[in-house]
């Protein structure tokens, strides 16, 4: 199974030599999956064809807001409209997660509550897998938020900083807030050399979390079960 990374960002320079791109650290997660990937940089105007040209697609994270005025972001979210409509699956993870519902008629906003970063307690329990319940820990690092979901979005997971933390679209899209291709060794560098964005107390409750569970694979997995099931 191929699956086309739509990339919408890149990792922080300083950060990218020892832990790689957003593409890298998905191929990484996604490794015991035996998936291939090709990767667009739709971020530098570099888009697929047809949505047809891989099995499912995966919209990565971004510095950039899906309400920033960026000659990318409109043909971003006709393609994604265009493979939801042909019934190609698509995956959102956190600016990824945001474009699709800008797409289909949410609303993205700074979060009034700041900052979310850190390892993160979410329910999954209506993703209705044995691999993720009600407390499970995943990276988080937004600021920005769904405040209003699409009409057809139903909400999968949620948490209390979080309300639309996961969203599902008629088994075609599948997207979540947070982020499981980020490993807690990146989470700590990332928390360091941001701390020109973060303040005292924000940075050393994120460190702290970092003594949490990950359970961003359990996360990897249901979503290569989502890209294989027959629609």
């Amino acid at each position: 199974m191929e699956i086309g990374i739509l990339q919408t960002g890149q990792s922080p320079l300083v950060l990218r030599q020892e832990h790689g791109d957003f593409v890298d650290m998905f191929q990484d997660l996604f490794r015991p999956q035996a998936f291939t990937f090709r990767r667009y940089a739709v971020c530098e105007m570099e888009f697929p064809t047809r949505v047809s040209d891989a099995d499912g697609w995966l919209v990565t994270g971004s510095k950039c807001g899906v309400y920033e005025d960026h000659a990318w972001i409109p043909p971003l979210e006709e393609f994604l409209r265009n493979a939801y409509r042909a019934g190609v699956r698509v995956v959102g993870i956190c600016f990824g997660h945001q474009i699709f519902a800008q797409a289909m008629g949410g609303k993205v906003e700074k979060f009034q509550g700041g900052w979310q970063v850190g390892m993160k307690s979410y329910d999954f329990t209506e993703l209705r897998t044995s691999n993720l319940t009600q407390n499970n820990c995943v990276p988080a690092w937004h600021q920005d938020q769904i405040v209003s979901k699409p009409d057809r979005a139903k909400i999968l997971g949620h948490s209390p900083h979080c309300q639309y933390a996961v969203l599902g679209y008629e088994d075609r899209a599948l997207t979540f807030q947070p982020h499981p291709e980020f490993t807690k060794p990146f989470m700590k560098d990332l928390i360091t050399l941001r701390k020109d964005i973060l303040d005292a107390a924000l940075i050393e409750q994120a460190q702290e979390s970092l003594t949490h569970h990950n359970d961003g694979l359990a996360v990897a997995q249901h979503i290569a079960a989502f890209y294989r099931q027959a629609l």
